[in-house]
């Protein structure tokens, strides 16, 4: 095994890295194999990280001293697709973006749709629970999953959930998988539950307004008309600005937001042109296009954020959901914080479901004391909105410290333990989510 290799399995995209290196990374080619290193593992009580492309953001892939990285990135077939049931049956590791263009030849598509499409596999997706761009209208990977097939710790094989729509036989023990993040098994196959390919073009928006509060407030505007975009995003200012920065474009204009929004369908225009004037009468200054390749190049500028802000030092990059209607009053409290520590938090939303990711800049890999005191204060401010400590890249090791004071004294101890029901060594990625478990 390369040094290489295990440097690599020690940190994700979070910033996070591990104390040390792992003791081994096991690439598995199918189910078997993990079987079979789960069987090594479980009697020889042996820690198991399962990884996938190593994309996620919160830490709950990355591996320390005395663990097994269990690497399933070779799982990469499409087993079956089955365009009249409007399913797929598929291996963990092939990439998102991968998959969606082999369904486009049987004129079906899978919705999840993370900024990462290109680079995060599907096991990884449904593992943290993966949101994105689309969730608005079409949905996060909760409600595209039908079953899942997943090895114990103890390397038995459990297919669960179902291939049809409806099915309630039992425990939903397929949602209690999806976002598990590695702890109640490995996942090594999944049904998907795929949509028909979309009908007509879709027309795109871009809006500028003096403020956040004021795109903020105008996409809860939106939501408010009844129109359901397939895509509403926003940029803050400093995450605009560096966008362009990166793109080599003319500066914004100062504390310049931007909402991005797609409409999709038969009748994509004239949703289009309602939400336009929605945006108009809340101080937007809106530009419509229905021109494909304009519509890629205005979400080309959402999609490059996270590169964009990479550039400017290590990223933090967290990520709280808090009620569409308290989007606004989330942008205040981030703009406080900002105040009250003397850091910057540039801050993009899906702006359709609430979903917020501030990003915490700053220099070197260990996270200073004061970004993680302002995180603290963003986490908390999120919650007493009615909101939740993370929308779609879970908890990993960066928020497990929170998590029982989200949930409860008592749900947290629920949760653990069920987790021991399917681990009852805790063995599958010890530490993550459950701090001290």
């Amino acid at each position: 095994m390369s040094d290489e290799a295990l440097e690599q399995a020690r940190a994700d995209r979070s910033g996070h890295r591990s104390p040390g290196r792992p003791l081994a990374v096991v690439h598995a080619n199918t189910v078997a194999d993990v079987q079979a290193t789960m069987r090594i593992a479980s009697s020889t009580a042996t820690p198991v990280v399962v990884r996938g492309a190593g994309t996620g953001l919160a830490g709950a892939a990355n591996a320390g001293p005395g663990e097994i990285v269990l690497s399933t990135a070779r799982m990469t077939r499409i087993l079956e697709v089955r365009p009249e049931d409007l399913i797929a049956v598929v291996e963990p590791g092939i990439l998102n973006a991968d998959m969606n263009a082999q369904l486009a030849d049987h004129g079906v598509w899978w919705a999840p749709d993370p900024a990462s499409r290109a680079i995060s596999t599907v096991g990884g997706n449904i593992a943290t629970g993966a949101g994105g761009l689309l969730c608005a209208k079409y949905g996060v990977v909760r409600d595209a999953v039908l079953g899942v097939d997943i090895v114990l710790a103890d390397g038995r094989l459990m297919k669960l959930g179902h291939r049809t729509v409806k099915g309630v036989t039992g425990l939903d023990l397929t949602s209690l998988v999806i976002g598990s993040e590695g702890r109640l098994g490995v996942i090594v196959g999944a049904t998907l539950k795929l949509r028909p390919a979309v009908e007509g073009t879709p027309c795109t928006i871009a809006a500028d307004f003096a403020t956040v509060r004021d795109a903020a407030a105008a996409s809860s505007a939106v939501t408010a008309s009844g129109v359901q975009p397939a895509i509403m995003e926003l940029m803050d200012a400093p995450s605009l600005a560096a966008v362009h920065a990166l793109l080599k474009l003319s500066a914004p204009a100062s504390g310049t937001a931007q909402l991005t929004i797609q409409t999709d369908g038969p009748a994509a225009r004239d949703e289009a042109e309602r939400i336009a004037q929605v945006l108009r009468d809340t101080g937007g200054a809106v530009v419509l296009s229905e021109d494909p390749a304009e519509g890629d190049r205005l979400l080309h500028l959402r999609r490059s954020m996270h590169a964009a802000l990479a550039s400017l030092g290590t990223t933090l990059i967290e990520d709280v959901a808090v009620p569409r209607s308290a989007m606004a009053t989330m942008f205040d409290e981030i703009a406080r914080i900002e105040r009250d520590y003397g850091v910057s938090i540039p801050t993009v939303a899906h702006a359709g479901d609430g979903n917020l990711h501030p990003n915490f800049i700053f220099e070197g890999e260990v996270v200073p004391d004061q970004v993680w005191s302002a995180a603290d204060d963003l986490f908390r401010s999120a919650v007493r909105l009615g909101g939740t400590l993370t929308g779609e890249h879970g908890i990993g090791v960066l928020k497990s410290r929170w998590l029982a004071e989200e949930l409860g004294e008592d749900q947290w101890e629920l949760q653990r333990r069920i987790v021991q029901v399917f681990d009852p060594q805790g063995i599958l990625n010890p530490g993550k989510v459950f701090a001290g478990a």
